[in-house]
């Protein structure tokens, strides 16, 4: 790269996204500087407590046609995967509207579900590269992910979700019975069928990962500042400085990769974006006497199921509430329960069990999609957020995606999909 068309990016948020960007960008000449006021990989970030699935098969938006019949019962059930606080209810509203309407028609789940695999086709790949390339290549596997149901009737159930990935090309082999049990032993009798992608992945340790290519980042350059970013200075409509919490920095351009802060941010550069946090919560089993060989997906409990290197977790839950308002840790109750009749060789003690409980704000958009795209306000601002629950997955592509908006050219898919302007 030459002198003229090198420049400096403030990368916002140390996440994976920040992260994976910052590397992307370093890589192509950039000088990086990488603003995170907490440890990239701690406890603060969504990177950190997510179910550690690389799914190709994640393409299928939360929100399907005939959702907004369940919601009533949503509201009703304190134990069901997805719940709303009813207190936020008045200020959702108009989020969890445009939620519905995105996944309205099969003609939108199709697009949604077209852009999402566009960005998750190859994530096992892309990860498995950027993890040799920081030195932590035992922290990615690809040894597949099953997908879990009672019987055929169940997995017929969910024949749209099947048939978007099919038709994105994302592949399966059916086990059933004995074939299921055989394959893995540890699952619960109740579940008879089950979906196996074989070509899924997933991360050993999610916030570990995510200190490694921080690490890895500043190997090949990158300063990190453990500062807040508060917003921008625009002079003349060109980026000339983001102002954090301690002072200004100057720099040409910016990604806000700041996760469910990146609202606010966002709105500085000109766009409005209907950012909430689906809080998501997390069970760690240390030492577990049992655990699947591959992470599974019961489809009853709507919850990944991973053995990691600190124990089996079971992550999941949708709770629509306030990014700050306190835990309700219920939930987390909830996912214990699951992997206890999941598993029978775990025992029906949970007070005999080592079980750690983390809870974090998944940073989504209505329309399920992220937003990648130029700031309208100011074109040297680049959006890099929103990813709900494939961020972790996503990382890596969103990287790439964000240097070839900052060079202008190059993208490796159509980023028309995560525009900001479809909020407008």
């Amino acid at each position: 790269m030459s002198g003229l068309s090198k420049q400096h990016v403030a990368v916002i948020g140390c996440g994976i996204v920040g992260v994976s960007s910052a590397i992307a960008l370093l890589k192509a000449g950039h000088r990086v500087t990488l603003l995170e006021p907490g440890n990239p990989g701690g406890e603060q970030a969504a990177s950190y407590g997510n179910g550690a699935w690389l799914s190709p098969a994640s393409i299928v938006p939360m929100s399907m046609p005939g959702l907004w019949r369940k919601v009533p019962g949503y509201l009703l059930d304190p134990e069901g995967p997805l719940v709303i606080r009813l207190s936020h209810l008045p200020r959702l509203a108009p989020w969890l509207l445009r939620f519905l309407m995105a996944g309205s028609t099969v003609q939108k789940v199709e697009r949604t579900a077209r852009a999402l695999s566009g960005l998750l086709g190859d994530a096992p790949r892309r990860h498995l590269a950027l993890a040799a390339e920081a030195g932590k290549p035992d922290l990615i596997r690809q040894d597949g992910l099953l997908y879990a149901y009672p019987d055929r009737a169940a997995f017929a159930a969910d024949a749209l979700g099947w048939r978007l990935r099919r038709d994105n090309g994302v592949a399966w082999r059916e086990l059933e019975g004995e074939a299921l049990h055989a394959f893995e032993p540890a699952l619960s009798g109740r579940y008879q069928f089950g979906a196996l992608v074989e070509a899924g992945g997933h991360c050993l340790d999610p916030g570990c990962y995510v200190a490694a290519l921080a690490r890895h980042a500043r190997a090949l350059g990158a300063v990190q500042m453990p500062v807040r970013a508060m917003g921008f200075v625009v002079a003349g409509g060109r980026l000339t400085a983001v102002a954090t919490d301690e002072g200004t920095l100057p720099c040409d351009r910016a990604v806000i990769a700041a996760g469910i802060r990146s609202r606010a941010l966002a709105a500085q550069a000109g766009d409005r974006i209907p950012l909430e946090s689906e809080r998501g919560y997390h069970v760690e089993i240390a030492n577990p006497a049992v655990a699947p060989r591959i992470p599974v997906m019961p489809s009853d409990g709507k919850m990944g199921n991973t053995a990691t290197r600190n124990g089996l977790r079971a992550a999941g839950q949708v709770e629509f509430s306030s990014a700050d308002a306190p835990p309700d840790w219920s939930r987390a109750a909830i996912l214990l329960r699951h992997l206890l009749a999941t598993y029978p060789g775990l025992g029906e003690e949970p007070s005999r069990l080592a079980v750690r409980r983390w809870q974090g704000n998944r940073p989504s958009t209505p329309d399920g999609l992220p937003v990648i795209s130029p700031a309208t306000g100011c074109r040297d601002i680049i959006h890099a957020f929103g990813h709900g629950h494939v961020g972790l997955a996503a990382g890596p592509m969103t990287g790439d995606l964000v240097a070839s908006l900052i060079a202008g050219h190059g993208a490796p898919i159509d980023t028309a999909p995560f525009a900001a302007a479809r909020f407008h």
